[in-house]
């Protein structure tokens, strides 16, 4: 790409884009250390790879619009403005982390940022998804949902009845496929006789479309042209982002399944270096704007670790909390 090569955002769209991945990406090899170093328990399941994903579907939508995906969960609140501190406190169980330190690594919340998890039950937030869409449209807004799965989660059958209700009652509601090729360690082609994803919205007249999820703009205009369909009222989208996990499935996972060139391979269309080709082709920044960016990043992450180290785990007492709702019936006098 030439210099002053023209492109369809501007400087400040690519900037974000730059940030706000890098930080995913240097928090969640932050993670892989702690976890390494005993400090985060239980599963983990790492970003690393995925970042377009997050950061191009953020930049077309609103912060209003709703957010759920399964474990695979760290990268997308933060996309949504959540200070990874709150995060890393609760992937180490602090009474300080966004789901006081009871849900851990697959069960991050933010009602703030509109991010209703984080679920560890594979293709459990499907048909979630769907329901806090029908929510908005029976509430009369103009709010979208966005709702991610991964490549192993389509094989669940709620998925065929949510797509069906979603489109018999034109749901708002953006259904994403995080297909990262290998669901826990085994290749979509060995469990699918349905190879390409996207086409199984096909059996609902489901739009459906296949985009490249290793690129910033390409995941930026399928998600923005999907959420003014549905805020039109034209029902949900199905869109198949192929995209590339580098880590294994979770932190005990050594990926014997794939290839060392297979990975090499991804990693020429790294969706953060493709960004950094971009800044630099349109003068928009330089060696020196990228080392200060990286010691921007590096402090955030540092501070995310400070600030979980620090806070304290949840006292007992906590166990009767947030057993149950609160009543709040506004009709029923005592």
């Amino acid at each position: 790409m030439s210099a002053n090569s023209k492109t369809a955002f501007s400087k400040e769209t690519y900037l974000n884009w730059y940030e706000s991945m890098l930080l995913m990406r240097r928090f969640e090899e932050k993670c892989g250390e702690l976890y390494i170093g005993q400090k985060i328990r239980g599963f983990c399941h790492l970003y690393i790879g995925q970042e377009a994903l997050v950061a191009g579907s953020e930049s077309a939508i609103k912060k209003e619009d709703r957010v759920i995906t399964a474990y695979r969960d760290h990268a997308h609140p933060i996309g949504r403005g959540l200070h990874p501190k709150f995060v890393l406190a609760e992937l180490m169980a602090k009474i300080t982390g966004c789901s006081k330190g009871k849900g851990g690594s697959m069960h991050i919340f933010s009602k703030e940022y509109n991010f209703f998890g984080g679920h560890g039950i594979v293709g459990g937030q499907i048909p979630l998804g769907a329901g806090i869409a029908f929510a908005d449209q029976y509430n009369g807004n103009k709010n979208v949902t966005l709702c991610y799965m991964g490549d192993g989660a389509v094989r669940q059958g709620a998925l065929h009845e949510t797509f069906n209700m979603a489109m018999l009652w034109k749901l708002p509601v953006i259904f994403i496929i995080e297909n990262n090729n290998y669901a826990m360690g085994t290749s979509v082609e060995r469990t699918s006789n349905v190879h390409e994803l996207y086409q199984l919205g096909d059996a609902y007249s489901m739009p459906s479309f296949q985009v490249d999820g290793m690129n910033c703009e390409s995941v930026h205009n399928a998600i923005l042209s999907a959420a003014e369909r549905a805020r039109l009222g034209d029902g949900p989208t199905l869109l198949e982002m192929k995209t590339y996990r580098y880590r294994g499935h979770s932190m005990s996972d050594p990926a014997k399944y794939r290839t060392k060139e297979e990975l090499e391979e991804y990693k020429l269309k790294d969706p953060i270096e493709q960004v950094i080709t971009t800044l630099k082709a349109n003068a928009w920044i330089d060696d020196a704007g990228i080392e200060k960016m990286e010691e921007k990043i590096a402090a955030i992450v540092e501070e995310s670790v400070k600030f979980a180290e620090e806070s304290a785990f949840p006292d007992e007492s906590e166990l009767y909390h947030d057993i149950y709702a609160e009543p709040n019936y506004p009709f029923i006098k005592d």
